[in-house]
């Protein structure tokens, strides 16, 4: 925990630090001080330390801590858990919402072995390959509003994952956040009920890929998932992403539902989906159809050859042209 804390107070500083004014600020001496910036070092942090001026964190490894990524003072990352490992981010995040965690929570991994996708899927979790974060949420709000929250998330993430280059994300309803026509992020939104059946928690879980090459993911997921390391000179730092989603994450609970034209206008401009001749995959059945326009509770309002008109609230909507039928 004192490692934790001193890496927080250095990578929250814009100044160097003494080590007297960080032993005040945790209640330690300088010698405990001096011992957790050895820690550090030793797990490849680079800290400059100078007589007089005091410690600067200077480059960090890839690795997730929660002493760089907790954000105290806001709601979405007070605080955060760093796993090794676990069987998913939402089911860690779902058993400690029962014990009573608070709202904003969140839980990263570096590996699941047990990674879920939507409508019962498994999801690939290569082990240091990618970011795997949940939320937990404890909403005031209707049902309906939060039935939206999904597509709030894929435009949360769109802008974290702009915050870390020259990137351009769009989204495929109803929540698939694409890099250059190509699944970058899945994005499962799980809800809680207390005894009363009243909405008690949603986990929202984020899986990003970070630094999977077209060989790590095989010759069926390559044409049609992608990875920031395949679009950036070299793939960010995991803790990097975490943090700009967690910013992101934070404004979206800000504004949610207050903000939804926004979010809205955003959603739509950033569709790949309308306008586009889609395949729509309901209960096991697929139709054809034209996908019209986004609505205003982000469903999607689709034409049938027949003239027959409906819009979809959930399933999926493979698009012509997007790596085949996406």
């Amino acid at each position: 925990m004192l490692k934790d804390n001193v890496l927080h107070l250095l990578s929250s500083a814009s100044v160097p630090l003494s080590g007297q004014a960080m032993s005040q600020s945790l209640g330690v001496s300088r010698a405990a001080v001096w011992k957790a910036m050895e820690a550090l070092r030793t797990e490849g942090y680079e800290i400059d330390s100078r007589p007089g001026l005091g410690y600067r964190l200077l480059s960090a490894p890839d690795v997730l801590s929660p002493g760089e990524l907790t954000r105290l003072g806001q709601i979405v990352g007070n605080r955060v858990i760093c796993l090794d490992v676990t069987d998913s981010t939402n089911n860690e995040c779902k058993r400690l919402a029962a014990e009573g965690a608070p709202s904003g929570l969140v839980v990263i991994a570096g590996e699941q072995t047990g990674g879920k996708g939507r409508r019962g899927r498994s999801f690939q979790s290569l082990p240091g390959k990618g970011l795997y974060l949940s939320v937990l949420l404890r909403p005031q709000c209707s049902l309906v509003q939060i039935q939206q929250l999904t597509a709030w998330c894929a435009v949360a993430v769109c802008r974290a994952v702009e915050r870390l280059g020259d990137l351009s994300c769009q989204i495929k309803w109803v929540n698939d956040p694409l890099l250059d026509g190509k699944k970058l992020c899945g994005i499962l939104c799980e809800l809680g009920v207390d005894d009363d059946g009243r909405l008690d928690y949603v986990v929202m879980g984020m899986g990003i890929n970070v630094s999977q090459s077209e060989a790590d993911f095989g010759p069926e997921l390559s044409a049609m998932a992608t990875s920031l390391g395949q679009h950036m000179t070299q793939p960010p730092r995991r803790a990097d992403v975490a943090s700009a989603l967690i910013a992101e994450l934070n404004t979206l609970w800000e504004s949610f539902p207050r903000r939804r034209e926004d979010y809205l206008k955003e959603y739509r401009r950033r569709c790949v989906t309308t306008a586009r001749e889609v395949r729509l995959i309901q209960d096991g059945e697929s139709r054809d159809a034209f996908a019209e326009r986004i609505n205003e509770d982000f469903t999607l309002h689709v034409r049938f050859p027949d003239g027959g008109e409906e819009d979809v609230f959930s399933g999926e909507a493979s698009v012509r042209g997007l790596y085949g039928y996406a």
